[in-house]
């Protein structure tokens, strides 16, 4: 039976999917989560089969968290869920070390067919992204200098919370930091990014780390 975790900040969808992946047997629902910035460490004490994940998030987006489970090791295999039919994405989950990306408007048979294929070591693309090749996306070149593959994952997770609105004391509760700590953080990715204090809402929401609801 493959174990599976579950992260997405709606619970009716959390509900949704599990009653979908534990219906015919084969699945095993061992824990869910709301919060991208917490999901990292629940995988890594249940160490699933398969993590389904949002790629938007709350606290820390799903791409983020895919490349933090990477990172990290272990025998967690990410299958990428999203509204978002659109290329970046895809080639953004891929490289993180996503083994698959479904949408969630696709079929209940196809949602089960990419938990089988990635517990099983095979990579799984969702329509309209299945009839191109799986390897073209993974292998494509990343966008050369781009400044935000130099920023650390810790001031992504800071990078994210700001852009959500939280205050450097709220932020430092959530990551176990001191506030100035953060602040450190902080004025880094800015520097990094090139951006001032003002920008960051707009950069993270043209960058697809938070959405604008």
């Amino acid at each position: 039976m493959i174990r599976a975790v579950l992260c997405d900040d709606h619970a009716l969808v959390r509900e949704g999917l599990r009653a979908v992946l534990c219906a015919e047997g084969r699945c095993e629902i061992v824990g869910q989560a709301s919060d991208g910035l917490r999901v990292a460490e629940l995988v890594q004490r249940l160490t699933p089969d398969v993590l389904v994940l949002d790629v938007m998030l709350p606290g820390l987006n799903g791409i983020e968290v895919c490349r933090q489970i990477a990172v990290a090791g272990g025998p967690t295999r990410v299958l990428m869920l999203s509204t978002h039919a659109n290329e970046a994405y895809v080639l953004a989950s891929l490289r993180a070390g996503a083994y698959g990306y479904v949408l969630k408007d696709t079929a209940v048979t196809e949602l089960l067919r990419a938990v089988e294929a990635i517990a099983a070591g095979r990579r799984y693309l969702s329509h309209p992204f299945a009839d191109r090749a799986v390897e073209a996306y993974a292998n494509q070149p990343a966008v050369p200098g781009d400044p935000y593959d130099t920023l650390t994952a810790r001031e992504r997770e800071v990078l994210q919370l700001a852009a959500e609105g939280h205050a450097n004391a709220e932020i430092g509760r959530r990551l176990h930091v001191s506030a100035r700590t953060v602040e450190i953080h902080r004025s880094n990715l800015l520097r990094k990014l090139n951006i001032a204090g003002p920008e960051l809402v707009r950069w993270a929401v043209r960058r697809g780390i938070i959405g604008l609801d």
